[in-house]
C-alpha cells in the first residue's frame, strides 16, 4: 500500500508539470456541474493519546468513492464526497508493566462538504468540515504471549462512531482527470468520556487520489 501512495504521489508531481502543455487544450469545466469517481491510499495516524507509555506509528489504507462539484459562479463551488476510508495506527506501549502491539484498522464512511475556491481551470482549493461515521474496526493485540484479532466489536459503550472531523487539500484537473492530495483530522476524540480500555486518540491523515470526472 506504501508503494501504492507513491506511486500516486508520483502521477500528481507529473501530471503538475505537464499543466502547462495540458492546459491549452483544457475544457474549463468552473461552471458545470460534474460528478466523478476517485481511488487512492490514505497514511494515516494519531495523535492527543493518551495512554500509559502509548506510541503510535503510521499505517496505509485504501480510499475510494465519488464527488461532486456544485458551482457557485466561477470561482466558487461546493464539493460533495462519498467515501470508502481506512484509517488506523500501528502502536506500543505498556499495560501494568508488560510491554504490547496493537495495529488497528479502522473503515469509516466519510463525507466531507468542501468549498472550492477555483483560480484556474486547471488547479482548485477545497476545504471544509467532514463528517464520519465508524463502520468496521479490525484490531490485532500482541503482547509476547498470544496474538488476538478482533473485528466488529463495539461493546465499549464510550467508542465513538460518529466523528466530526476537517480536511483539506487542493485537485489539479488535467482533462477529465482528477489528482488529488488532502490532509484532515478528527476533531473529537475516539471516545466519549474517557473512560476505555484501549489509548484515547484522534485521527489524523495523509491522502492522495486518482479520479475521473464527468460533465458536458
Amino acid at each position: 500500500m506504501k508503494k501504492s501512495i507513491v506511486l500516486v504521489f508520483a502521477i500528481i508531481m507529473a501530471s503538475t508539470a505537464m499543466i502547462a502543455q495540458e492546459a491549452a487544450g483544457d475544457g474549463d469545466a468552473r461552471q458545470k456541474l460534474v460528478v466523478g469517481l476517485k481511488a487512492g491510499g490514505n497514511y494515516s495516524n494519531v495523535y492527543d493519546s493518551k495512554g500509559e507509555e502509548f506510541r503510535a506509528d503510521g499505517k496505509a489504507g485504501f480510499v475510494g468513492g465519488a464527488f461532486a462539484s456544485i458551482p457557485i459562479g466561477t470561482f466558487l463551488g461546493i464539493q460533495p464526497e462519498f467515501l470508502y476510508s481506512q484509517k488506523g495506527f500501528q502502536g506500543s506501549g505498556n499495560i501494568l508493566g508488560l510491554p504490547y502491539k496493537l495495529t488497528r484498522t479502522t473503515t469509516f464512511i466519510d463525507v466531507p462538504v468542501l468549498i472550492q475556491l477555483k483560480p484556474s481551470s486547471f488547479f482548485t482549493i477545497v476545504a471544509g468540515p467532514q463528517y464520519s461515521y465508524l463502520i468496521k474496526q479490525k484490531d490485532v493485540f500482541e503482547n509476547g504471549l498470544t496474538t488476538i484479532e478482533q473485528e466488529n466489536e463495539f461493546e465499549n459503550a464510550n467508542l465513538r462512531k460518529n466523528i466530526f472531523c476537517f480536511t483539506g487539500g487542493f485537485d489539479v484537473n488535467v482533462t477529465n482527470m482528477v489528482l488529488g492530495a488532502r490532509v484532515g483530522w478528527d476533531i473529537q476524540n475516539n471516545n466519549g468520556d474517557g473512560i476505555t480500555t484501549t489509548p484515547r486518540y484522534k485521527n489524523m491523515w495523509y491522502q492522495l487520489t486518482i479520479g475521473f470526472r464527468f460533465y458536458n
